[in-house]
């Protein structure tokens, strides 16, 4: 495969898009930005900012013309428009497709059931098919949870009350990526098209256990932290699942209850085996490194 210049980025801002977009400035790609028509967000003047409308495959397949390659950071509301980002990817010749993963192994089988994820499995699908045609290569890139974003927001730490919850005793290690180094592993597989075509990549900075992450807490605050036993299947899984058999289930009772079970439920493959941080220049972190993003999250 020839080599990748030109970069579209279908979602630049929320969470994870400002990371990728820094990273790949930083990496010399030149930088065209997918934008909604109403969004006034600023972007760095090296960037390309072109406007489209998801919802039109016409409007894609113009915008993605001469383009090499296209990253997608698109929200849970947004994952179905990657069918249409798709196959205007495909009219327009671009060669590498890395799509909206950037978390949990969805290729593991208990994952895939999980109705979470049902978007971004329809999208893995579309993708195997136009490779297997020849159409356009595509990389998953998983990562686990963001780790410095899930201390900030509480999903793994609760700051303020100084507990954190230990699923199923939090002994369970689990593969957890900065979104700095998220943003560094797209790069990575961008600048090795060969090596990274039509499979999947596992990055990580730490594989710590949540019993862990509550010591280098209590290290890094000098205070006491309360851990609460919780069971995945019984307190997490099974009310989830309660909630998606309602006739109008509420999604703030099940979304991030079927994301926590993905990382810290049993089989789920949280912990990952074999890691590509080398073929991608990354560096797993020191015991010194995760005590400082976990003191950045804590203070």
């Amino acid at each position: 495969m020839s080599v990748i210049k030109n970069v579209v980025l279908a979602g630049a801002t929320g969470n994870l898009g400002p990371a990728i977009l820094e990273q790949l400035v930083k990496g010399g790609f030149h930088v065209t930005v997918f934008t909604r028509k109403s969004s006034s967000n600023e972007y760095p003047p090296s960037v390309t900012i072109t406007p489209v409308d998801y919802d039109s495959v016409e409007s894609l397949t113009a915008a993605l013309q001469g383009q090499d390659a296209v990253v997608s950071t698109l929200g849970s509301a947004g994952f179905s428009k990657q069918l249409n980002l798709i196959e205007a990817a495909v009219k327009a010749n671009v060669k590498r497709f890395i799509p909206s993963e950037f978390g949990s192994d969805t290729s593991n089988p208990k994952n895939a059931g999980l109705p979470v994820f049902a978007d971004k499995i329809t999208v893995q699908k579309a993708l195997v098919k136009e490779a297997a045609n020849g159409n356009i290569s595509y990389t998953y890139i998983y990562t686990g949870p963001f780790f410095d974003w899930g201390l900030k927001v509480g999903f793994v730490l609760n700051v303020s009350e100084k507990s954190i919850a230990l699923y199923d005793g939090g002994e369970r290690n689990f593969s957890t990526t900065t979104l700095g180094s998220v943003g560094k592993a797209v790069v990575g597989v961008l600048k090795k098209p060969d090596e990274t075509k039509n499979r999947k990549v596992y990055v990580q900075d730490a594989a710590p256990t949540l019993k862990q992450l509550k010591a280098v807490a209590e290290k890094v605050t000098g205070a006491a932290w309360q851990g609460k036993e919780v069971s995945v299947e019984t307190d997490v899984l099974a009310p989830a699942l309660a909630e998606l058999g309602k006739e109008n289930p509420d999604p703030s009772k099940f979304v991030f209850p079927l994301l926590i079970t993905s990382i810290w439920g049993d089989g789920y493959g949280s912990h990952f085996q074999k890691l590509d941080n080398e073929l991608l220049g990354l560096k797993e972190f020191t015991e010194a490194d995760i005590e400082a993003v976990v003191a950045a999250a804590t203070k």
